[in-house]
């Protein structure tokens, strides 16, 4: 065994406690950062999972139409110094089928679904509420919000007659799978109705969205909302989450047409999440400071306990670098050793937590994601921190005169 590791090893052996102290710290240290680091990351992804759940990455909309003002008031006329807001009324996307090949050529761009949306109302018997008219293509939107896994009962099929519900609405209404219900809607003054079969219910995990959101057939929506070969709106999902913002303003310079984000949408969870970061990050940074500290500070005190040893070493004939790389190696091998036991301590505490953790129902709170990559990089930044916090014991014991060191 070469001469640095008897030496290192003889160290940590003869300072057990001392030893011990300084690897509980890193194991400590190591496990705190992956923890921490684990359950933030998954309770922003469980997070987003629910918002995000029955709401498309980036929505594009038509223009508002807006009220132009007079530039100048004709003979007897005057001009008012208020400008009345136009009353938005449901347009088509100009264009849409175009705009929806290119959006399906862009990069970064995940799933494009054009859709029909409108308000109107659910009826059955004496029951009536008021919900969201969604005309999708099944196979295209069902790449956006993945409907099929959301399906409680019944299928997501949206044929000529079929429509499907959320579990709330159909609680309302009193309805189940293969039942009738009549949807109706306002078209020029006049009301617009047709009786549907209820082909499905779905849960979005949102009660609003469960009660006011009823999926029909694309055509359907057309009908039954007067707006014949448009789309009101064209949902897309895209590959990079927390780029869509960025995505979205480029594709609104290009296209001219308006484009939503989540994130613009959405933007006080944004800052939520940013602010949650930037806390995480914290944290993580405090504690690899006191495992350094820690180690740093035990490593000093051996350094002062050992000069004698150092010192007959030196005078043996030990080089400045030898020296130099055992105080190195000890503060490798405190490393490698609390990140070991770190990497198990805290896959324990998420163990535990995930059995203590439950939601109402006793089903687990939220998944985590046991990255093998993260105990990696925490083991990388342990070894990194003990060499750092060893580096200046080890100059300084490199440093010391023999003749000095051997006579105290």
């Amino acid at each position: 065994m070469p001469f640095e590791w008897v030496v290192a090893l003889r160290f940590l052996r003869e300072g057990r406690f001392q030893t011990a102290l300084i690897v509980v710290g890193a194991s400590v240290g190591v496990a705190v950062v992956i923890f921490i680091t684990t359950l933030v990351t998954g309770l922003q992804a469980n997070t987003i999972k629910r918002v995000l759940g029955a709401q498309a990455h980036i929505v594009v909309t038509p223009r508002q139409e807006v009220s132009r003002p007079q530039l100048a008031p004709a003979a007897g006329e005057t001009l008012l110094p208020r400008i009345e807001a136009r009353a938005q009324r449901l347009r088509s996307i100009d264009q849409w089928q175009a705009l929806a090949a290119e959006l399906e050529r862009t990069p970064g761009i995940g799933a494009v679904s054009p859709i029909v949306s409108g308000a109107g109302f659910a009826l059955r018997g004496d029951a009536s509420k008021a919900v969201n008219l969604i005309g999708v293509d099944p196979a295209r939107h069902d790449r956006i919000i993945h409907l099929t896994d959301k399906m409680i009962a019944g299928r997501f099929a949206v044929q000529a007659g079929d429509v499907v519900i959320g579990r709330d609405l159909a609680a309302d209404l009193g309805a189940a799978v293969g039942d009738r219900i009549r949807l109706q809607t306002a078209q020029q003054g006049a009301a617009v109705s047709d009786a549907y079969t209820v082909a499905g219910l779905f849960d979005l995990g949102s009660r609003a969205a469960n009660r006011t959101s009823v999926f029909v057939g694309f055509r359907t929506a057309q009908s039954l909302l007067d707006l014949p070969g448009g789309a009101s709106e064209i949902d897309v999902t895209v590959d990079r989450l927390f780029g869509a913002e960025a995505l979205a303003q480029d594709l609104a310079a290009r296209t001219g047409q308006s484009f939503d984000s989540w994130m613009k949408t959405f933007d006080q969870l944004v800052a939520a999440i940013h602010a949650q970061d930037i806390t995480t990050a914290l944290i993580r940074l405090f504690v690899i400071l006191i495992v350094a500290l820690g180690i740093a500070s035990v490593l000093v005190v051996w350094v002062v306990q050992k000069r004698r040893e150092i010192g007959i070493l030196r005078a043996m004939g030990a080089s400045r670098g030898k020296i130099q790389r055992v105080f190195l190696l000890q503060g490798a091998i405190v490393a490698i050793a609390g990140s070991t036991i770190g990497s198990l301590l805290s896959s324990l505490m998420l163990f535990v937590f995930l059995k203590v953790a439950r939601n109402a129902d006793g089903s687990q709170i939220f998944d985590l994601d046991l990255s093998p990559t993260l105990y990696v990089t925490a083991a990388l930044v342990a070894v990194a921190v003990g060499l750092l916090a060893a580096a200046v014991p080890a100059r300084s014991a490199a440093r010391l005169d023999p003749a000095q060191a051997i006579r105290m």
